[in-house]
């Protein structure tokens, strides 16, 4: 079992778990998937060395499983804490690279996790919607938290748009079996915090357009794939 802080929240470092299991499911069942949604991966190459936030739409629970499955190099996902409140699903997300953020008020342990891993060069999974938007039908992307500008200023490390298109066919409303589309994932050009000027405030909010603007741009370069 994975040592854990009083808050319930998953020990880093030297003490974090081995990653085995997440090792054994990216050679195994991450590959099953890829193919049973024949997933194509686009842009890769853009991805940059060293620490980096991958910033994706979010229309589905498959979103981050996909894109965990799709990435060359192990992702580590911000997840809402709530789901630690169970024993099962808190354990196994311990182990495959993730770690929780309390999404009422600002974590700071949440910040400094994230920020300790970007400085050790570790790529974070983020979706700045915040929670899935389920309302498809329109094509504007859901309102967008400042926590991955928040982030990537404060870190000063990019943030890299992804588009994804296809997991929100997978179980569409009022499906009773779910269904295997075909699955797209852009990679956008990265975008570098140093680039912003102002205040904080000032800052954040010109990134954060910037971001949605990138995962939008991603999204419609997925769709024309």
């Amino acid at each position: 079992m994975t040592p854990r802080t009083p808050r319930g929240l998953p020990v880093q470092g030297a003490d974090a778990p081995r990653w085995l299991l997440a090792r054994f499911l990216k050679a195994t069942l991450a590959r099953l998937l890829l193919r049973i949604y024949r997933v194509r991966l686009i842009g890769w190459e853009k991805v940059p060395t060293g620490g980096a936030i991958l910033a994706g739409n979010h229309v589905s629970y498959l979103d981050p499983v996909l894109l965990w499955s799709a990435t060359a190099r192990p992702t580590r996902f911000v997840a809402k804490a709530e789901l630690w409140e169970s024993s099962l699903i808190g354990w196994l997300l311990d182990h495959l690279y993730a770690f929780p953020v309390h999404r009422a008020s600002a974590d700071r342990v949440m910040i400094a996790t994230a920020s300790t891993l970007l400085a050790r060069g570790e790529l974070l999974g983020m979706f700045p919607e915040g929670t899935r938007k389920r309302d498809t039908a329109h094509d504007d992307l859901g309102p967008a938290q400042g926590g991955v500008a928040f982030l990537a200023l404060r870190a000063s490390v990019p943030v890299v748009p992804v588009g994804i298109v296809g997991t929100e066919e997978a179980l569409p409303a009022g499906a009773k079996l779910p269904r295997f589309p075909r699955v797209t994932i852009s990679i956008g050009q990265p975008i570098d915090p140093s680039r912003f000027e102002g205040g904080r405030k000032e800052r954040m909010e010109a990134m954060t357009l910037e971001i949605m603007t990138g995962i939008a741009s991603a999204r419609d370069h997925a769709r024309g794939e």
